[in-house]
This record gives structure tokens, sequence and C-alpha cells, in this order.
């Protein structure tokens, strides 16, 4: 490959060295996505922090409201957090200690112990999800635009 030479993909050819150079526009379109990211990020902690729920809690309330019928085993819920099981124990506990999440023996397996939202925790997700959805939806345009536009230099390349 000619000194110089640029990329138009992403993607790494065999014998391409690392430091080949990039589009321009790829630059361009990774910082929009992280514009996008950042601003719903900035928005987030501010109103988690405004309602009282970390960003870690405000996760754990959304994969327990989607697990089925609202509930799941400490263990599972630490596989989706990516958590370790023993933070997961904790970050419960927590959740529990706020009102926002019990524990309730499983009717399956007596030995089981699963988590479920509380109506408050029910009341607290549901008011979160509703301004996450608006803050999401505003930033939609430049995050479509900026994706669009890798996967037609990607295809280019």
């Amino acid at each position: 490959m000619p000194s110089g030479a640029r990329l138009r993909s992403s993607k790494q050819t065999p014998g391409t060295p690392d430091e080949a150079i990039l589009d321009p526009g790829i630059f361009q379109c990774l910082a929009g996505v992280r514009l996008a990211m950042r601003r719903f990020l900035s928005f987030s902690e501010a109103v988690l922090t405004e309602a009282g729920v970390t960003s870690q809690q405000y996760q754990a309330l959304l994969v327990i409201k989607v697990a089925p019928q609202s509930r799941i085993m400490v263990r599972a819920l630490s596989e989706q957090m990516l958590i370790q099981h023993n933070g997961a124990v904790q970050l419960v506990d927590r959740l529990e200690a706020a009102g926002l999440v019990l524990r309730v023996q499983s009717t399956a397996d007596k030995r089981s112990v699963l988590v479920g939202l509380t109506v408050d925790g029910e009341r607290v997700l549901n008011a979160l999800a509703r301004r996450h959805l608006g803050a999401m939806l505003e930033n939609e345009p430049l995050l479509v635009e900026s994706l669009a536009q890798l996967r037609q230099l990607a295809q280019i390349g």
C-alpha cells in the first residue's frame, strides 16, 4: 500500500498497518455518535441525581422490569448488569432499603429468592423512563444521521 493511502472502512484487512489513515468523515461521524451519547448521559445523570437514584440503580430497575413477571434472581441480575454476584447483592440491598424493590421467595423453587419492584419502585421507574424516552428522542436525529453516515462510509471502503 502506498504511503499516505486512505482507508474508507474501519475494518482492517490482513497486512494493513494499524496506522492506516481513516477517512475524515469517519471521525466526524464518531464524534456525532459520542456527542449524542454524552448529551443523553449528561441529561440522565442530572435526572437520576434529582430523583435520588444512581445510574446503576436505574439500570437494575429496568432489568427487573423487563424480566419475566418483572422478577429476577440476583444471579441473573448480576449477569444482566455485568457485575459480580456480591455487587448485585449489595445493589439489591440498597434498592430494598430505598423501598424500590423487595425480595420474594420463588413459588417454583422455595430455595430461590427473586427480586421484584415495589409499587414505589414502579412509580419511580415509570417517571424516570418517561423522561429518558423524551431525551433519547431529542438526540435521535444526530445519532441516526451519524450512524447512517458511518454505515455508508464503511460500505464505500
